[in-house]
Parts: structure tokens; sequence; C-alpha cells
């Protein structure tokens, strides 16, 4: 039995860890820690649960990812593409349904790291990952949309697909709040222009503590009343979380599993993308399986705390080592400030409006949005583009779960198709050109003998092409005593090839014609030969050459 890959990076950077590298760690954690702030509330909120609870989340999760995660520099926490799954979790199932989903979840994670799959959801064709990526940005910016106007719509209940939404906001677009929309727009242009003043401080938090005074001062002083924040709408707890096992039971596993399902392969792609960003920028390699197996403890132990499904955040971990993180700990001091904020600062947080959360939101779906990779894809062949508009639609105008599902179904037959087109299945009547092991012509040939059939095939022998061999066959209409398959470029061949040639073989020798194979390479003919191939054929009939395999033929003519 193969050992259990996990290798915590943690306990190998404490290894001749200093003072100075310490300060360092310091200096990022703090950073992130304020970084990470606002954008956990304004996920939160986003996702239907109160603000804390995305906190709740950033210090439990991200605490756990950097202890226990197979990357130096990893910081996890809420992120933005769980906002259309927790939403529509909690409509339809609640806070308890959401919990439990996500404890399925962490277990699915767990076990992708236990049994090494981490290498293998690097996989998912990048066409899926951008067509999704995209369409969660496009939904988290339509859901932004009642908070950046300030739309009232007199009591009618705001629809969960993303059409419905549109119609109901050009319905009510009458009713516009043109302070909201004031507020949002400076956040966004705070936010916009603060790396350009300074790249230390992130805009995010420069946006919130600024419209908020700002509002405060219009509320305090002309009496504009009409701007929500988050006071309004939610009541905040600063306390440490009391931890609470959901009720666990087959109904509610069988019935929120789909979900779970997604949100896995989601948090996976999303962490697993994120460490491999960060190990080119600091020149270092994370351990896949590792930091699956962080990542899926922490979506276990975080919602038995009321927190939210949890990832690898790419914009934290570049801050993160922008800022001179280089261990762990840098994402363990991150989980820290913002617990101390939490206990201490938490009630400040009411008077930030909901606007400027609705901004910071909208620059967050505009990042997320990767419209250059979008754009470049268009570019590429059609079937990367079907793949990414297909992924990117369902998303807007579905489901995610839905959109994976199908993006990937899709990618994999136009792989096959792909497959398919290079496999090369032919006849060869007369003569047989000669190469050499580099696959360079030479002038002499062979002669095909008469009463012999040759084949060559070119390319894998899987069930794409298995079919290919019988419609050959069936033009080849000459009578012939030997019929040699040329092997020597089928790299390998399963299940449904082997039944195919078997099926030919039989075929053959009914009507009285010997097969012999040529070229054969060693991982072919161990699964023919696994599969008792051989003992149809016989040893004597299975050449390594086209030279041997028509000296065998001729045997066979004169009856030897």
């Amino acid at each position: 039995m193969q050992k259990l890959d996990f290798h915590p990076k943690s306990l190998t950077c404490l290894k001749g860890y200093n003072k100075t590298t310490f300060m360092s760690d310091l200096m990022a954690g703090v950073i992130v820690g304020i970084v990470a702030l606002p954008l956990a509330i304004a996920f939160a909120i986003a996702s239907g649960v109160s603000p804390e609870k995305g906190i709740i989340t950033a210090v439990i999760a991200g605490f756990i990812v950097s202890a226990l995660g197979g990357s130096k520099v990893q910081i996890g926490g809420p992120t933005g593409a769980f906002i259309v799954i927790v939403y529509g979790v909690i409509q339809q199932y609640g806070i308890s349904g959401l919990t439990v989903a996500t404890i399925i979840a962490g277990v699915l994670l767990v076990l992708l790291g236990v049994f090494k799959l981490g290498t293998v959801i690097k996989f998912i064709p990048y066409p899926v990952v951008v067509g999704f990526t995209s369409g969660i940005a496009v939904t988290i910016f339509t859901t932004q949309m009642t908070d950046v106007f300030g739309l009232s719509f007199g009591g009618e209940t705001v629809p969960g697909d993303f059409i419905g939404k549109w119609m109901l906001y050009f319905k009510h677009f009458n009713t516009v709040n043109w302070w909201n929309l004031i507020v949002s727009v400076t956040s966004v242009i705070i936010i916009a222009v603060t790396p350009k003043i300074s790249k230390k401080i992130p805009g995010s938090l420069v946006a919130i503590i600024l419209v908020t005074i700002g509002v405060l001062c219009l509320k305090s002083f002309f009496g504009i009343d009409s701007i929500d924040t988050i006071g309004d709408r939610f009541s905040i707890n600063s306390q440490l979380p009391k931890a609470e096992m959901p009720a666990l039971n087959w109904e509610a596993i069988k019935n929120l599993f789909p979900v779970a399902v997604t949100i896995a392969a989601l948090g996976a792609i999303e962490s697993l993308l994120s460490a491999t960003v960060a190990d080119g920028m600091i020149s270092d390699h994370h351990n896949s399986n590792t930091e699956l197996i962080a990542l899926g403890v922490a979506n276990m132990v975080t919602p038995i705390f009321g927190g939210i499904p949890a990832t690898g955040a790419i914009a934290r971990t570049m801050t993160n080592i922008n800022n001179g993180g280089r261990t762990p700990v840098a994402g363990m001091i991150h989980a820290v400030v913002l617990l101390l904020i939490l206990l201490f600062l938490m009630p400040l947080a009411r008077f930030i409006p909901m606007a400027c959360l609705a901004g910071v939101l909208v620059v967050v779906s505009y990042n997320m949005s990767g419209w250059r990779s979008f754009t470049a894809l268009l570019k590429n062949p059609k079937s990367d583009v079907i793949v990414l508009l297909i992924t990117f639609f369902l998303t807007v105008i579905f489901d995610l779960t839905v959109a994976i599902a199908v993006g990937l179904l899709l990618a994999c037959l136009l792989f096959i198709k792909r497959i398919m087109e290079t496999t090369e299945i032919t006849a060869i009547k007369e003569e047989i050109h000669v190469e050499d092991e580099a696959g360079i012509m030479h002038d002499e040939s062979i002669t095909i003998p008469a009463g012999v059939e040759v084949y060559e095939i070119n390319g894998p022998y899987f069930f794409g092409v298995a079919t290919q061999f019988e419609e050959l066959m069936s033009d080849f209409r000459d009578k012939s005593k030997v019929r040699v398959i040329r092997m020597r470029k089928v790299p390998f061949i399963d299940s449904t090839g082997i039944h195919n040639l078997s099926n030919f073989c039989e075929m053959s020798f009914k009507n009285k014609i010997v097969v012999v194979l040529s070229g054969v390479n060693p991982q072919v003919h161990s699964a023919l030969q696994k599969a008792g191939f051989y003992d149809l054929v016989g040893e004597k009939n299975i050449c390594p050459n086209i030279n041997v395999a028509l000296s065998r033929a001729e045997e066979i003519m004169k009856g030897e």
C-alpha cells in the first residue's frame, strides 16, 4: 500500500526559521489580514449570511490551510467563486443545509488528497476553468446591482435566475437611489486609484474607511439617511462562535451530495490554481495532495463554527507574496489578525455602507472575470471556443453544477474526437516503404507477397476508432490467406480495441485466413497477453517487425 502523501510545508519551513524571516512574515500577515477583512465581510453578505461568518471562515480556514497545507504562501478563506453556490444552498436548504454540504465537501477533498488525485485536478481543461470562472464573475456582478443602484422592488422577491434578475432590475429601474450609486461608483474609483498612490495599502480597505466616514458625515450633518449600512440589515455578533454539529442523516446527505461535489471541485481547482501561480512567484513547488487534505480539513471544521466554504484565495496569496510572506507563518498571523478584529473592532463594521461593499464586489467580479483570457481563447480552435462558451452560458443562465458537468463532458468528447482524428487505419496493397527507428524514409521498399493483406494502425487503438477497422476490412475485397496487422505506432489499446481485434481475428479464421501481428510495443503486448489474445492468434504469429511478419506470412502460404 502506498504511503499517505501528506507533508505540510509548515513543518519543513520551521527548520532554520529565524527572527528576520518572522518579521517579514509578521508584516505580510498583518497586511493580508487587513486586506482580507473587507473581502470576508463582502463575500459573507453576498452569500446570504451575516458578516461575521465571513471573518470566522477566514480565521479558521485560513489558519488550517496555512498550518497543514502543501504551499508555503497559500492564504485560505472565503472567495467570490462560492457566492453563487452558497446563496443557492441557503435559499433552498437553509444554514443547516450549507453546513452539511460543506462538511461533505471537506470529506471529499480529504479523500482526493488521500488517493493522490491532486495532480489529476490540474488536468481539467483550461476553457472549462475560464468559462465557469468568467460565468461566476458575471453572476456576482449581477447580484450586486440591487445595492449598486439602491433599487426598491416593492415587496417583489428577487428571482434566483440570471434573466429573471435583470428583468426585475429593468422593471424597477425608476426606483434608483442616486446616493447609493454615488457611493458605489466612488468606492470603485478609490479602489482603482489607490494602487497608483501606494501598492502597500489595499484599495478596498481605503475605500471602505473613506466612504464609511463620508456616509456618516452625510447622515449626521445633512440628514441623508437613504444609504443602507450593514447595521441596518444585520445584527453583528463579535463573540467567538460555539461549535455545533449538524444533524447528519442519509436524506440530507443524498440531497446535498451534488452541491458538495460542486463545492469540492471548485475549491480544489481554485486552491491548486492559486498554489501553482504562487509557485512561479517564489520558485517553489507545492504538494497538491497535501494542499487538498488541508483544504478538506478546513472545510470540515469551519462550518461547525458557523463558517462557509473556503479555498485558496489567489488575490490574498499574491498580496502575501508581494509583502514578504515566505512561510506558512504569515498565513497563520493573518488568521490571528482577523480574530482580533472580530473580537474587538467588529462593532464598527455596522457603519459600512452596503453600496460600498457592492462596489468592492464589482471590482472583485471584474478581476475574477479574466476577460483577457476569455477573449484570447476565442481565437483558439473551434472545439475550445465551444467548450468555453457553453460552460460560460450554463454557469450564468442555469447552474454551476450543470456547467462544470456539461463542460467537462463536452471537453472529454471533443478530446476523444481529436484523438480519433489522429488515429489512421490504412490498407497497404502493393509495397511497404522502409523507415528506420527515427522515422526517416529510405529508398528501399518491401513488396507484399500475393495472397497477403497488410493493414497499418497509426495511433491509439481505443473505443473511438475500433469500428474503423471493420469498415476498412469490408472494403478490402481481395481474397487472401494471411492478414498482417502492423502495430508499431500503436501506443496503447483498450478493452474495446482488444475486443474488436479479437472479432477481426475470429472472422478471419472462419474464412480460413491467418492473422499475423507486427511491431507490437511492450505496453500493448502486455495488454493483449493479459486478455488472452495470444491464445487466439498463436505466439508464432506475433512478430517484432514487418520483415519477420512477411517471412512468417510466406511460411504460412507454403503450408508450414
